[in-house]
């Protein structure tokens, strides 16, 4: 298990958790050094102070926040330890909303969270469970590496989950990014609602979701460890250029997908099934009409052949 990266407690109300915050992911990438090619010495950064011109060591570096160009203001560590925040060592809750309320944008990194200690652990399960019930997450407020935090507290198999969130003006307005208006046919969008049904998976598991770089860069690695030359990529088939008919690129891409799913490529409805259930529904809409006035001709034919009640 890796090592605690903060210690402190959930605020849950008057409810107070003692827990432990815990990495929950791994990066698994191959990393590299920088290296002098003539002599393949390594490169190292070094710190250096400007007015002495010398190496200095970590002990002798601290914070300041630069006013401007000639006025620095020194900031200690035990200075922002002694802020008057609440939430410098509480995950202090705020709210309780759904999870389809929040916008992925905003999620960022997740992290464990351990009940700290035997008495931790009864408000740890309690909370636990009533977010399990309530399907609902809480966004709380925390202070972690030199900033205060907006954060999601959600459930994850037996654990809390705790993820960073943004602020609301750390999001960029992403208008001015859209596309200019552009007209797309209900036969182009419905393609492309069949492409997605075709494409749709129950999870997240087979060989698509494997990490082929970090493999492929071991194989390099390998190789030349070994004195081999490298393998090389596959050649890449030439692109066929710009696609000018969209109707076509989705048929085609819906029938690589059924491939790839082991089904009959044939496409035999495009753009989807709903046009023909549209159209099923339009027949069955005219048989109940012209029902309604067949039956409509036969009650008053009925009514012009019955012969009035002699008094």
């Amino acid at each position: 298990m890796p090592h605690a990266i903060w210690n402190g407690a959930v605020s849950f109300g008057l409810v107070s958790i003692p827990i432990r915050v815990m990495a929950a992911t791994e990066n698994h990438s191959i990393t590299f050094h920088q290296y002098h090619l003539a002599d393949m010495a390594r490169i190292r950064t070094r710190k250096v102070c400007e007015i002495e011109d010398r190496e200095v060591g970590t002990e002798e570096i601290g914070k300041a926040y630069e006013l401007d160009k000639d006025h620095v203001i020194p900031i200690s560590d035990d200075e922002l330890a002694a802020m008057p925040l609440p939430t410098a060592r509480a995950i202090e809750i705020v709210a309780f909303i759904p999870y389809e309320s929040i916008d992925p944008i905003r999620i960022g990194e997740g992290y464990y969270l351990e009940a700290n200690g035997p008495v931790a652990g009864k408000p740890y399960v309690l909370l636990r469970k009533a977010l399990e019930r309530s399907a609902k997450v809480a966004v709380a407020k925390f202070a972690l590496r030199g900033r205060e935090r907006l954060g999601l507290l959600r459930v994850r198999g037996d654990a809390i989950v705790l993820h960073a969130m943004k602020w609301d003006d750390e999001i960029r307005d992403p208008a001015a990014l859209a596309p200019k208006v552009v007209e797309v046919t209900d036969d182009e969008i419905e393609g492309a609602e069949l492409l997605i049904d075709r494409m749709t998976r129950d999870d997240l598991q087979g060989p698509e979701f494997v990490d082929h770089y970090t493999d492929a860069l071991a194989e390099v690695i390998k190789a030349k460890r070994e004195g081999k030359a490298p393998p090389e990529a596959p050649e890449q088939a030439a692109p066929a250029g710009e696609v000018v008919d969209l109707m076509t690129a989705l048929r085609e891409s819906v029938a690589k997908a059924k491939t790839s799913r082991g089904e009959d490529a044939t496409v035999h409805e495009m753009p989807t099934k709903k046009t023909a259930s549209k159209k099923a529904a339009q027949k069955a809409r005219a048989r109940k009409a012209a029902a309604k006035k067949t039956t409509t001709k036969k009650t008053a034919a009925k009514k012009a052949s019955r012969k009035p009640r002699s008094a």
